[in-house]
C-alpha cells in the first residue's frame, strides 16, 4: 500500500508527538506501558492488540534501537538515553538521563535536550520512510538477544563456535536462516549444528528448530564453522546481522606468539563490494594469552561488527 504525502506528514507529526510523550518519566520502563504507547508508535513498532507489557517494551525498544542505529553517534546515544533503552541509562527521571548523556557526550544538558529533539525528528522521518520489515518478508520473525562467538586462530584450521539465543516475534517459528560471519561465508564452509536444531538446507543454511517456537519465547542453539584452509590467511572477522541483535559477545584467540598482532575494532562499519569491511576502526590491545574480548550492543542490520588485524612483519 502506498502512502501519499499528506498521510506521511500526518504520521510523522503523530509519531513525533507520541515519542516526546514516551520519553517522560521512566521512558520504556514506565508503568502501564500500554497506555503510554500511542497508535502511531504501535504501528511503527509492530505492537499488536493484546501484547503483554513485556512484549510492548521489547518491541518499542528494539524498533527505536534499530532506527537509532541509522543516526550519527551523538543522536544515537541521545535516543538510547532519552527512552531509557541503554542499560546504564535506566534512571527514573528524564532529566537524570539527560544528565547521564551530557557527561558521556561532554556537553551541557541543554545541548543534550536539543539533541534528543533532533533525534526524535529523525526517528519519525525514518519510521515513515523505512517501513518495518524482515529479510524473509514475513510480518515478524525473530531477533537475537545473545550471540556468543569464539574464533580460534592458534591451530592448523581456524574454527568458530557460536552460541545463539533467539526470541520469536510471531507464533509458530519453525526455521531460521543462518548468517555465517565474514569472510567465512563461502561454498566450502563446513557447518555443523552442535545443539538446538537440524541443518536441513546447506545451500541456504536453513536451521530447522526441534519444535515450533511461539512469539515471545526463546530458543538456544549452537553452530560450529570451519573454513577451508585457504581462507585462514584472511585478516578480518565480522558479523553482518540481517536482523536485530541485542548483544554480540566476541572472543578471538590469536595464540601465544612472541609478537602479538595489531588489532582494530570495527563497530558498525560499511563493507567494500559486500566483502571486506571498510573503516580503520580503533586499536585494541591483545592480552598475554593472545586473546581479545569484545562486546557490541544493539547491532544495526547490514553493518559490520568485529575486528581486523595485522601481524607485524
Amino acid at each position: 500500500m502506498e502512502i501519499n504525502g499528506g498521510e506521511a506528514m500526518n504520521g510523522y507529526a503523530d509519531l513525533v508527538r507520541e515519542l516526546k510523550s514516551l520519553r517522560k518519566g521512566r521512558g520504556v520502563l514506565a508503568g502501564r506501558i500500554g497506555d503510554r504507547v500511542g497508535p502511531s508508535l504501535r504501528a511503527t513498532c509492530g505492537v499488536a492488540e493484546g501484547d503483554a507489557p513485556g512484549a510492548i517494551r521489547r518491541k518499542v525498544s528494539d524498533r527505536l534501537s534499530e532506527l537509532a542505529g541509522r543516526l550519527p553517534a551523538d543522536l544515537r546515544l541521545a535516543t538510547l538515553a532519552a527512552f531509557a533503552i541503554d542499560d546504564e541509562a535506566r534512571l527514573p527521571l528524564y532529566q537524570d538521563r539527560v544528565y547521564w548523556a551530557a557527561v558521556r557526550m561532554d556537553r551541557d544538558p541543554r545541548t543534550v535536550r536539543r539533541r534528543v529533539d533532533e533525534a526524535i525528528n529523525h526517528l519519525a522521518e525514518l519510521a515513515v520512510d523505512v517501513p518495518r520489515s524482515r529479510p524473509d518478508g514475513l510480518p515478524g520473525g525473530w531477533r537475537t538477544t545473545e550471540l556468543h562467538a569464539v574464533l580460534t586462530l592458534d591451530r592448523p584450521r581456524p574454527e568458530v563456535i557460536e552460541r545463539h539465543r533467539v526470541v520469536a516475534d510471531r507464533d509458530g517459528l519453525r526455521e531460521l536462516a543462518l548468517t555465517p560471519p565474514l569472510p567465512l561465508d563461502g561454498p566450502d564452509l563446513d557447518v555443523r549444528v552442535l545443539y538446538g536444531g537440524t541443518l536441513v538446507d546447506r545451500a541456504t543454511r536453513t536451521l530447522a528448530l526441534p519444535s515450533p517456537v511461539d512469539g515471545g519465547r526463546s530458543h538456544d542453539f549452537a553452530i560450529r564453522f570451519r573454513p577451508p584452509v585457504a581462507d585462514a590467511s584472511r585478516s578480518y572477522f565480522v558479523h553482518v546481522p540481517q536482523h536485530p541483535v541485542d548483544l554480540l559477545d566476541l572472543r578471538v584467540r590469536f595464540g601465544g606468539t612472541s609478537t602479538p598482532p595489531r588489532v582494530w575494532v570495527l563497530h558498525g562499519a560499511h563493507r567494500h563490494d559486500g566483502a571486506d569491511p571498510a573503516g580503520h576502526g580503533h586499536r585494541h590491545p591483545v592480552d598475554q594469552a593472545g586473546e581479545i574480548h569484545l562486546r557490541f550492543r544493539h547491532l544495526t542490520p547490514g553493518l559490520a561488527y568485529g575486528v581486523r588485524w595485522e601481524v607485524p612483519g
